[in-house]
C-alpha cells in the first residue's frame, strides 16, 4: 500500500470512472424520454433490477436441476434395491436454458469458429506472404469472398450442414455446427490478411540473415517468420475475434440457434414490460464479453511478443 501513488492512481481511475458516471446520466435521461409499445425505455435501475431478475432465474434453474437429478437417482436406487438386476434408465435434465446458460452457449460456438478460421488462416496468411505467386494466386478469392455479409453464409452453411451431417448418433448439434461455420466463414479474413501483411513485411536483414545461416524452411518460419509477424498476426486475431463475436449474435437471431442471440430475439418476441430491460441486459452482457475476449487477446500478444517492451493497446 505505501507504494501506491495517489496521484497516478487518481489519475488512472477518475477518467473512465467520470466517464461512466456521464454516461450513466444521459441514458437515464434520455430514458425517461423514450416510450414504445412495450413501455418506458429502461434506464441503468430498470437494467439493474432485471439482472437481479436473471440471476434469481439461474439459481431457481440449478435448484431445479439438483432436485430432478436427486429424484432419479433415489428412483433408480429404489428400482435396484428391489431387483438388482433391473435395467435403470439415466435422463439429462431438458429444462429451459437460463440467461448465463446462453452466454456460455455463445462463448463455446465463437471459440470454436475463431480457432476452426485460424486453423486455415495462419498457414495460408504464412504461405501467401512467403510466396508472391500464391498469393496472387489466392488474393481474388480473398477479395470476392471478403465481403460477403454472415446473413449471406447463414442459408447456405445451414443447408450443406442438413445435407451432410446425418450421423444418428452426432457429436455435435447441427445448430452448434451452423453458428460456428458461419462464424468461422466470416473471421477467416482479418487474420488471413494481417498474416500475410506481416510476414510479407519482415525485414529484409532478417531475411539475409537466415540464408546466410541456412536455415531450412521450418526453421526459417519458426525462428524468422513467427516472431517477426507476431504483432500484425496478433492484430489480426484481435479483429477476427471481435468480427466473429457479432458474427454469431446475428446468426444466432436470423437462425434461432442457442446462444445470446436467441435470447434476444425470443425476449423481443415476448413483449412483456420486462423484455426490454432483459433486452438491455443482453446487449451490456455482449459488450463486456467482446472487451473481455479482446484484452484476452491482447493479453496473449504480450506473452508470445519477442519484444517485451512494445506498447499494446
Amino acid at each position: 500500500m505505501e507504494r501506491i501513488n495517489p496521484q497516478r492512481l487518481l489519475k488512472v481511475v477518475l477518467p473512465p470512472l467520470l466517464g461512466i458516471i456521464v454516461f450513466l446520466g444521459v441514458w437515464q435521461a434520455a430514458a425517461e424520454r423514450i416510450d414504445t409499445s412495450l413501455g418506458q425505455f429502461p434506464g441503468p435501475v430498470q437494467v439493474w433490477e432485471q439482472v437481479e431478475n436473471l440471476a434469481g432465474e439461474h439459481v431457481r434453474a440449478r435448484e431445479k436441476e439438483a432436485a430432478f437429478y436427486e429424484r432419479q437417482e433415489a428412483r433408480n436406487a429404489k428400482k435396484l434395491a428391489a431387483n438388482p438386476d433391473a435395467e435403470v434408465k439415466w435422463r439429462d435434465y431438458t429444462g429451459k436454458p437460463v440467461f448465463l446458460d446462453q452466454i456460455w452457449t455463445s462463448l463455446v460456438t465463437v471459440a470454436a469458429g475463431f480457432v476452426l478460421a485460424n486453423l486455415v488462416a495462419i498457414p495460408l496468411g504464412i504461405v501467401c506472404g512467403l510466396s508472391s505467386g500464391i498469393y496472387k494466386a489466392v488474393n481474388p478469392i480473398i477479395q470476392v469472398f471478403k465481403p460477403v455479409s454472415p446473413l449471406a453464409w447463414l442459408p447456405l452453411v445451414t443447408m450443406v450442414v442438413s445435407a451432410t451431417y446425418t450421423s444418428e448418433d452426432p457429436m455435435f448439434d447441427k445448430s452448434f455446427l451452423n453458428s460456428a461455420i458461419t462464424v468461422a466463414l466470416c473471421c477467416l479474413w482479418p487474420t488471413l490478411i494481417n498474416t500475410t501483411v506481416g510476414v510479407a513485411g519482415i525485414d529484409r536483414d532478417l531475411v539475409n540473415a537466415s540464408r546466410v545461416m541456412s536455415l531450412s524452411p521450418t526453421l526459417h518460419v519458426r525462428k524468422i517468420v513467427l516472431p517477426a509477424s507476431m504483432p500484425m498476426i496478433f492484430t489480426g486475431l484481435r479483429l477476427s475475434l471481435a468480427t466473429g463475436w457479432m458474427v454469431l449474435i446475428a446468426a444466432e437471431m436470423l437462425a434461432q440457434n442457442p446462444g445470446l442471440g436467441k435470447f434476444v430475439w425470443d425476449e423481443f418476441q415476448n413483449g412483456s414490460s420486462d423484455s426490454l430491460g432483459r433486452i438491455m441486459v443482453a446487449v451490456l452482457a455482449i459488450g463486456f464479453i467482446g472487451f473481455a475476449l479482446d484484452r484476452t487477446m491482447l493479453a496473449l500478444q504480450g506473452r508470445f511478443n519477442w519484444d517485451k517492451q512494445a506498447v499494446l493497446r
